[in-house]
């Protein structure tokens, strides 16, 4: 980056971010008044009987010390200076999620009912800060969040995105990654598709082969890889840290080549295909009709229910093309009360509307602007019957989806999403005729047939993933194209210093290089 002339520079270093121009935009923004500045003598406060607050102290401390270069010791200490954090707010209006963040000179408050509030909270100092913080070598300062009150709910209590680890794997390390990704926006479920035909990601011990012979490889022939059950563990930890919510799919009874490859028995002719590494779709099913099959499922929902704390348990159920509908119905009518057996909620694609959804299930639209209106409307009676939905409509939050058609990367058969059709919709009105309370919240899915990379994740995720999360997040009175973009274009700074390389839109006003 070429050099800012002196002025710039000074500028740059002693201006604050106006308070609220973040993403996701505050419900309630108050600003005025003096700033506050985060100096070596400011101190970390927390409440001396909350181990999450002195859990979340510890890392707000850990993601400003490299950047300020400040001791900023965490202390449970009473003071009223410094940035302090209040965990058990009576406030009710705060909900699970909200926070209060008051700046003003010489302390800043952040006040939730939750953790998770606390969290979110957090995020907000973090992004009301320059980028520069988030860089891991000393920087110049100072460090001033702007003065006012902001006050922070969700407009949805589910504002996911999903990996597809399947079609590429992705490791570890690489998940922990994108789960920071995710916080920084304040979504709070991580959904983990875990089977394809092309891969098997995780241990199962009553079915070893699933992993070792169906996990090893992926789309174009590579290695693949698996998770033992100690590393999905690891993922699940983290991501709790980072206050997501882990949702595990096992898709079926299609895209599961990688299953059948594996255990000739799962297939109705007893012959096991071989392995596939293309990216063709509703070619392969699990046969219905079968016993074996069920004691299949059972076995792989009881191990991963064992091993996933979370509410939801997803069975995929999507372009099951070669199961015939009558056995579509029969195969999901006996594996739902299997999900609710091993005490999971269950969640499945919006083709399990074609079916009986079990009584709470979670039906996910991944429709688009094609999808006929016969198919729309069997999804809006299931809602208007009980049926909840997470809405992750594929022309506007997928984002594997090309912005363009000279994007290197990626998909189209949904049509190019650029930065601005993927934010322009509302999650509210999208399904014409669905009850606005069955509208769980957003999902933004990652699929990977064309994704091997963190940087391609980081390509193809942003700049769509803020926009998702601000759609889950912010109330609908909030939502504006024009005035979105500049908060948006503010955020390259922060991605240029964490080392995400993204897609320079040119819908959107990037600050000059």
């Amino acid at each position: 980056m070429a050099a800012l002339p002196a002025g710039d520079r000074e500028e740059k270093a002693t201006s604050a971010t106006p308070l609220g121009q973040i993403v996701p935009v505050p419900a309630k923004v108050d600003a005025g008044g003096p700033a506050y500045e985060i100096t070596s003598k400011t101190r970390i406060r927390v409440q001396d009987d909350s181990r999450q607050a002195r859990r979340i102290g510890d890392y707000l401390a850990g993601l400003l010390r490299p950047a300020t270069g400040f001791k900023l010791g965490v202390t449970d200490d009473e003071g009223r200076d410094g940035i302090r954090l209040r965990l058990g707010s009576d406030d009710k209006s705060l909900g699970d999620e909200g926070y209060r963040l008051e700046s003003r000179r010489g302390s800043l408050t952040i006040t939730a009912r939750g953790a998770a509030g606390l969290f979110h909270g957090v995020q907000t100092l973090r992004q009301q800060l320059p980028g520069q913080i988030e860089r891991k070598t000393r920087q110049a300062g100072p460090w001033l969040v702007a003065g006012g009150t902001i006050e922070d709910t969700p407009r949805y209590g589910y504002r996911s995105t999903m990996l597809d680890v399947s079609r590429h794997f992705f490791t570890v390390d690489q998940v922990k990654r994108y789960i920071d990704q995710a916080a920084l926006y304040k979504m709070n479920t991580l959904h983990l598709h875990l089977s394809d035909d092309q891969g098997w990601r995780i241990a199962i011990d009553s079915w070893p082969r699933l992993a070792t012979y169906g996990g090893s490889t992926q789309v174009g022939g590579g290695k693949g890889g698996y998770y033992t059950k100690a590393q999905y563990k690891e993922i699940v930890a983290y991501a709790a840290s980072r206050h997501l919510e882990v949702v595990p799919e096992i898709d079926m009874p299609g895209h599961t080549n990688a299953a059948l490859a594996s255990y000739a028995e799962l297939n109705c002719n007893g012959v096991a295909p071989p392995l596939y590494t293309g990216t063709e779709v509703g070619f392969s099913s699990l046969c219905v009709k079968k016993d074996v099959t069920y004691d299949f499922v059972d076995d792989v929902i009881r191990e991963l229910a064992a091993l996933t704390p979370g509410r939801y348990l997803h069975i995929g159920g999507d372009e099951a093309h070669s199961t015939s509908h009558e056995d579509f119905v029969a195969f999901m009518d006996k594996v739902q009360p299997v999900v609710a057996k091993y005490g999971k909620t269950v969640m499945g694609w919006h083709q399990l509307t074609g079916a009986t959804p079990a009584k709470g299930a979670v039906a996910q639209y991944w429709g688009y602007d094609k999808t006929g209106a016969a198919e729309r409307e069997q999804v809006v009676n299931a809602a208007k019957n009980g049926t909840r939905l997470v809405l992750s409509p594929a022309d506007r939050s997928y984002l594997d989806h090309k912005y363009t058609k000279d994007t290197p990367l990626g998909l189209s058969w949904a049509g190019y999403v650029e930065v601005q059709r993927s934010y322009d919709w509302d999650p509210g009105t999208y399904l014409q005729g669905a009850p606005a309370d069955s509208i769980m919240g957003v999902e933004a899915p990652l699929w990977s047939e064309t994704l091997s990379t963190s940087a391609h994740l980081d390509y193809m995720a942003f700049p769509r993933l803020p926009g998702i999360a601000e759609l889950g997040w912010s109330p609908a009175a909030t939502h504006d194209w024009d005035a979105y973009k500049v908060r948006l274009a503010a955020q390259a700074p922060r991605w240029d210093a964490l080392g995400i390389g993204y897609y320079k839109s040119p819908q959107v006003p990037w600050p000059a290089q």
